[in-house]
């Protein structure tokens, strides 16, 4: 008999298996990010699946930027610059598609306070 897997862990892989899946699309689209999509993976992963915990820390591309967060709390320098132009690239598209102030202002305090959060971590050093 097959063994059930619970809604909590199928949920955890789930988020883990997408957040690699739109990891790997960011390493080849110049516009989408990889980094951040591996940080919620690498959160995911263990709650839902060792294995793919592993594989991740272990993975040629994926493995150095994790581990650099997991032993430094650092980020690449590359992806630090990228998501700021591309929080800012998305707060402007917001700016000039949106009726109200409201959400570019409440859009762009959040997307300040990420951007905050990314640049005032640790540039990663890989050994």
């Amino acid at each position: 008999m097959a063994s059930r897997v619970s809604p909590r862990r199928l949920a955890f892989l789930c988020l883990a298996y997408g957040c690699v899946g739109l990891g790997a699309a960011g390493v080849v689209l110049p516009l989408l990010p990889t980094t951040p999509f591996l940080l919620v993976a690498a959160w995911a992963a263990p709650k839902g699946s060792t294995r793919l915990d592993e594989w991740l820390h272990r993975h040629p591309h994926f493995g150095p930027a994790l581990r650099a967060w997991h032993e430094q709390r650092a980020v690449p320098k590359r992806a630090k610059w990228l998501a700021c132009l591309l929080l800012l690239v998305s707060w402007l598209t917001l700016l000039l598609t949106s009726d109200s102030a409201r959400v570019p202002v409440i859009t762009g305090i959040l997307f300040l306070g990420v951007a905050l959060f990314l640049v005032t971590r640790p540039d990663a050093t890989y050994p």
